[in-house]
């Protein structure tokens, strides 16, 4: 499958700490990726990075073949950006703005993308984009990036200050815009319900590396929490499951329970306890939503 996005051996630092080390990873043509990670992992980083705005230490981004650094300009205008404070030129109104950055795009402007997302929050072609929502400025930003029509959409904690109805808006139209005109999209947000929406796949983000990238069915269906109560009031975790890499983050609860979570099948988790010698009650399995595997990948803290 054609790669959109490849990202060969990253390396960056900010000034002595280091975000990541030969960090790899690929986003196929007609794919929405979504990028997950706590606080500091290097999400923003990596956008960054992409958008050409930094420069690794070592490694490279090419994007439709071409390293970010020295990419053509022509070749750049297929690349939609959509970063915090989404609006410029709030002084103009609705038709005024579409008019302004048609004139960047000749040959490629559709702005019937932009008018449709604009009829849809109800808004006049005369209102000020000043005196909007900042949920109604975040659509028109998207609508902006939608006329322009390109083959990468690149947006970064796309959903901040929506509320529920504008992200629910943003996160409908933008997946069947993408799917509908085979686009392909990489994004980031802290708010994980969101994504679960939207992607096709994901990359999940340690510090300092990836721990995964798969489809997001992958997760959905085959990653569990299993719970069971133990005989004995433990202080720890029994050792043997710590060092067993198939078990994530395995934990007790404040009434001893113990959790743990595991891409294997409950018959296997199972075997493996008793290979342990671990005594422990039924063992239950939890479907997990796509915010809670992330907790059980990545740990609560």
């Amino acid at each position: 499958m054609e790669n959109v996005i490849e990202c060969i051996n990253l390396t960056h630092y900010y000034g002595k700490r280091k975000i990541y080390e030969n960090l790899s990873f690929n986003v196929p043509k007609g794919r929405i990726l979504g990028l997950l990670g706590k606080n500091g992992t290097g999400k923003t980083t990596t956008i960054n990075l992409l958008s050409g705005y930094l420069q690794p230490r070592s490694g490279e981004c090419r994007i439709f073949g071409q390293n970010v650094q020295t990419m053509d300009p022509a070749l750049r205008k297929q690349i939609g950006l959509l970063v915090e404070n989404h609006v410029q030129y709030q002084f103009m109104n609705i038709e005024q703005i579409e008019h302004f950055y048609a004139q960047f795009y000749p040959g490629q402007w559709r702005k019937e993308a932009y008018y449709e997302l604009m009829k849809k929050l109800k808004v006049a072609p005369g209102q000020r984009i000043s005196r909007m929502s900042n949920g109604q400025r975040s659509q028109v930003a998207l609508g902006l990036l939608l006329a322009q029509n390109p083959e990468l959409l690149i947006l970064d904690d796309f959903s901040v200050g929506l509320d529920p109805g504008y992200r629910r808006l943003f996160v409908e139209y933008l997946r069947d815009w993408a799917h509908s005109e085979g686009k392909t999209v990489f994004l980031t947000s802290h708010i994980i319900q969101d994504l679960e929406r939207l992607v096709d796949d994901c990359i999940i983000m340690d510090y300092g590396s990836i721990l995964m990238q798969c489809p997001l069915g992958h997760i959905n269906e085959g990653f569990h929490r299993f719970r069971s109560q133990l005989p004995e009031r433990l202080s720890d975790v029994p050792a043997p499951l710590l060092g067993d890499k198939q078990f994530y983050h395995p934990a007790l609860s404040l009434t001893g329970e113990l959790e743990l979570y595991s891409f294997l099948e409950k018959d296997e988790v199972e075997r493996r306890l008793q290979a342990m010698n671990i005594p422990h009650g039924p063992l239950m399995m939890d479907n997990l939503d796509l915010e809670d595997a992330f907790i059980g990948l990545t740990g609560k803290y």
